[in-house]
């Protein structure tokens, strides 16, 4: 099957990494953090002081028991960190030691398949649609879509995460969530993908810019989500660590990651750990240029911002480094017509200029009502009406949510659309609520 999007854009943002050998940064300290996983209610199994294994349970959810966050490495809890009305914020892990607790893999039915997956922490990384949350293990999905193609500002391209000697991890992956969904397992992929059928899956090539990558775009494309429907999303890094705890009884929660972004002096790509602190990926790459940078773990559309010595956040992928822009003395500030400056807009010259772009975390404007001039549908590949979606999303009708589309989308999908957006609204965070409060009014 191919796919070809014509709707999106790919940005061109300076930064990018050249040399794709990974570099090994090793993780001292790690973090686990609950508020990276939506619909997941984080009940602790641990204290400050305890020792685990990599893979061993700190969390489950308080609504499904046997849903957990495991250690991403072998070492001491140092830190339990609450908030507000002891709201789990993380679990810090020092790590020491290579102990890794051992699962058994044997499964006779889907619902054994998906226990396993939730026990040892490999279901959190997957998320399921209508409302883009972490999948329930006790519903089987009507399908599961794998995304192998990164198509979001300066990702790495998926040949540097998975090459030739994981494929027999990725068939077995792919064999095995065969076995829990009662349709198909789809994996999409570009034209750079060189490993062939991927075992037990159809494979899928989607072409065109980004939002490309996104699976919730795959799936839309492919086939649609209805009400009443379940279908789970990955990417392919998430479908190896499946193959990989088939094969070897373990969990691998390595991470390659992208440090890049326009204040990186010299970009590269590290092999870590999920969950590791950022301050050693980023030692000796940002640029000394007496500017004050903002750090943001994930791409420039989706990521979350994190202090300087923070943590690599879901979906681990990431790291990119851009100026703040409060210091910039700018003529005419938004409205200015430098050519240094990047849009979707033809208002402005650098629309016509085929150059890399170092743009800041300025909005460059203010807040005003939604205009409804198409500007949304031009940057989302989907068969839906954002602009209305939206107005019944801020409107708590449920009736027009679900009549245009709510089931099919996920916040990540309307990221490319807020960047592009004169009104400077919020997408990607009303999303979020309408899905929160359908989930909570229906489920």
């Amino acid at each position: 099957m191919k796919i070809k999007l014509s709707k999106g854009i790919d940005l061109p943002i300076a930064g990018r990494v050249e040399e794709l050998s990974p570099r090994f940064v090793p993780a001292v300290r790690v973090a686990v953090v609950p508020d990276d996983y939506p619909g997941f209610t984080p009940k602790a199994d641990v204290a400050v002081g305890d020792v685990v294994e990599a893979g061993a349970p700190l969390m489950h959810d308080k609504n499904h028991p046997g849903l957990k966050l495991v250690a991403p490495v072998a070492g001491t809890v140092t830190a339990v960190e609450r908030g507000e009305r002891r709201k789990l914020l993380r679990v810090e892990i020092e790590a020491a030691g290579d102990g890794r607790r051992h699962f058994e893999t044997t499964c006779n039915t889907p619902q054994e398949a998906a226990a396993l997956l939730a026990e040892c922490g490999l279901l959190a990384l997957v998320r399921k649609r209508p409302y883009a949350v972490v999948p329930s293990p006790d519903v089987l999905p009507r399908d599961i879509f794998v995304t192998a193609i990164y198509s979001a500002p300066l990702e790495l391209p998926a040949g540097v995460r998975v090459g030739a000697a994981d494929k027999p991890a990725l068939d077995a992956a792919a064999q095995f969530l065969a076995g829990i969904t009662t349709g198909k397992v789809y994996v999409s992929h570009d034209d750079t993908w060189t490993l062939g059928a991927v075992a037990g899956a159809e494979m899928v090539e989607v072409q065109g810019p980004h939002p490309a990558g996104l699976p919730g775009v795959q799936a839309a494309n492919i086939r649609p989500v209805d009400k009443g429907d379940t279908v789970w999303t990955l990417d392919v890094e998430t479908l190896l660590r499946i193959g990989r705890l088939l094969l070897t009884g373990t969990v691998d929660m390595t991470a390659t990651v992208a440090v890049c972004g326009p204040a990186v002096a010299a970009p590269y790509v590290a092999r870590t750990v999920a969950g590791a602190c950022v301050a050693p990926l980023l030692e000796g790459a940002v640029a000394d240029d007496g500017r004050r940078h903002r750090i943001v773990s994930g791409d420039v559309l989706t990521g979350v911002r994190v202090a300087a010595d923070g943590w690599l956040r879901y979906p681990y992928r990431q790291i990119t480094v851009l100026d703040e822009g409060d210091d910039v003395d700018e003529f005419m500030g938004w409205a200015s017509l430098s050519p240094s400056k990047m849009s979707v807009s033809r208002t402005f010259p650098g629309h016509f200029l085929k150059r890399l772009f170092r743009p800041d975390a300025r909005v460059l404007g203010g807040r005003r009502a939604m205009i409804m001039s198409g500007e949304y549908d031009a940057m989302m590949p989907m068969d839906i009406m954002p602009e209305y979606l939206l107005k019944a999303i801020i409107a708590r009708d449920i009736d027009n949510m679900e009549r245009l589309g709510i089931y099919e989308v996920a916040p990540e999908d309307f990221a490319l659309a807020e960047y592009a957006d004169t009104s400077k609204l919020p997408l990607q965070s009303i999303v979020r609520e309408g899905l929160d409060y359908l989930r909570k009014e229906l489920e």
